[in-house]
């Protein structure tokens, strides 16, 4: 099993200037399409929700980081969510935006809050 700090030391959830630039600037990009066209709402949230869900799996890769592994393919799911609500293949009704917002923040938090409540900061590196 890693030591805590060489996990620590590789991960960027844990690097503040780190976190700002792989989480923070896509936070940024859904937060100002919150107040843009649907066509360019749905193309700044599936771009956003990309780069966050490639950085958490590869933030899960590089050190073990535990929501990492479940929040990174949580993000990609929405991100399919919100390609197909946005071009209109699958409707999620009048509030499709607010439910994929609710989604994204509640669920998000939750995935981060509850896993490493109930499996610690860092998984286990597999022998």
């Amino acid at each position: 099993m890693p030591s805590s700090e060489c996990c620590e030391s590789n991960d960027w959830v844990s690097d503040s200037r780190t976190y700002a630039v792989v989480w923070g600037l896509p936070g940024v990009i859904l937060i100002v399409g919150i107040f843009l066209d649907p066509f360019t709402r749905t193309v700044m949230w599936t771009g956003a929700l990309l780069w966050k869900g490639v950085a958490c799996v590869a933030n899960a890769a590089r050190c073990g980081r535990t929501h990492c592994y479940f929040t990174g393919p949580y993000f990609l799911l929405l991100a399919v969510g919100t390609v197909l609500h946005g071009f209109r293949i699958v409707g999620l009704g009048s509030n499709g935006w607010i439910w994929l917002g609710l989604a994204i923040i509640a669920g998000g938090g939750f995935l981060w809050f509850f896993t490493e409540r109930a499996w610690g900061k860092f998984l286990p590196a597999k022998s």
